[in-house]
């Protein structure tokens, strides 16, 4: 192989310095690390996975899953307007990331609140787009009329938001949805865990995508399908920035199954997600009971701010227990500058993998 100059010489500006994507895979029995559904995946999908002929896996998947976008549109409640649209995507990262191609041009502003999803700014800057963060409110809303008033071409909002797990308000997505300058992009991956969804927006407005995924209450993060849902002249302009062929054959089928009908289906979804409801309260009283301080939660993870968080993440990872890391996260809030922008956040799964989560935490904490 011959050599030359450093490839970073023919790399796009500012590429080389991009983070990747990192999470710790150190392999442990209780494992609360991902947002992900820990009771697994419904049965359905699974025996969808396994019910595709082998003959089928050497041709390519429909080129942009029709049946399954019309599964969706029913899903959300959708079906009977025609004027909205679903775009399909690998993960709802690629909806968030083919959104911004669709719409934004190099040197283009986008507008969002920090702490949020810590690959948006990522994907902005790789499409060319130049990221402005604003702080969120003291009550983890947010700052709808700094977002406005900001003037760019695409707004992203996050509810329930990662990492904090906290919800906005109607009002300030209403607001932004309503007075924003350009395309809003809001990402609801948690949806399913919140008290309510922003999908009938979409209806009063041609310029908001709203981007969903089959990873977290629908426990198919292992086959990567995500979903926009919009305008239908907005989502064709997304799917033509996107490309063909991006959900999988075994991705489309088992997506299909876990919104059927069947007890082991969407019935099946919707208990569990009950069940991260239920032991998401009973997890943030015993965390209070043992001294930590959860942010609000709408979704299936707490945010818990604190200044032993590395140390703490070492000792239960020695314990069995992985939890996620955060340093550096923004200090704007009182929660977030008392603990130095550190914190744990920690998944909400079956209530005997939380005891052992609490019970390694007990262990620690008095040291």
């Amino acid at each position: 192989m011959t050599t030359s100059s450093d490839l970073r010489e023919f790399a796009q500006p500012g590429v080389a310095a991009l983070p990747l994507y990192a999470t710790d895979s150190t392999a442990c029995a209780v494992d609360l690390s991902d947002n992900t559904n820990l009771w697994g995946a419904p049965p359905a999908a699974v025996r969808a996975v396994r019910a595709v002929r082998a003959g089928a896996l050497a041709r390519y998947p429909s080129l942009y899953s029709a049946h399954l976008r019309d599964a969706l549109l029913r899903y959300l409640g959708l079906a009977d307007n025609p004027s909205v649209g679903v775009v399909m995507g690998c993960g709802s990262d690629d909806v968030i990331d083919s959104t911004m191609r669709a719409f934004g041009a190099p040197g283009d502003h986008m507008a969002y609140s920090a702490p949020t999803f810590t690959m948006v700014p990522v994907f902005a800057q790789l499409n060319g787009l130049v990221p402005i963060a604003f702080p969120l409110t003291r009550d983890f809303d947010v700052d709808a009329e700094r977002l406005v008033d900001a003037r760019a071409k695409i707004t992203y909002l996050c509810t329930p938001n990662n990492p904090t797990a906290t919800a906005c308000s109607r009002t300030a997505v209403e607001y932004v949805v309503a007075n924003a300058h350009g395309v809003v992009l809001l990402d609801e991956a948690y949806a399913e865990f919140a008290s309510e969804s922003f999908a009938d927006l979409v209806e009063r407005s041609e310029r908001l995508i709203i981007a969903r995924t089959f990873s977290k209450a629908f426990g198919l993060a292992g086959l990567r399908v995500g979903f926009g849902v919009g305008s239908r002249q907005l989502t064709e302009l997304v799917e033509r920035a996107r490309g063909p062929y991006k959900v999988s054959l075994t991705g489309e089928h088992a997506a299909l199954a876990a919104l059927g009908a069947d007890p082991d289906a969407l019935p099946w979804v919707r208990e569990r997600v009950t069940f991260v409801v239920a032991n998401r309260a009973r997890l943030v009283a015993a965390l209070r009971q043992l001294g930590l301080t959860a942010l609000p939660s709408a979704a299936n993870f707490v945010l818990v701010p604190t200044p032993r968080a590395t140390e703490l993440f070492r000792v239960l990872r020695t314990r069995g227990v992985l939890v996620r890391c955060l340093t550096g996260l923004p200090q704007d809030l009182k929660s977030l500058a008392a603990s130095g922008g550190a914190a744990l956040r920690i998944g909400v799964g079956p209530w005997e993998m939380m005891e052992d989560l609490l019970n390694a935490l007990a262990e620690t904490l008095p040291c």
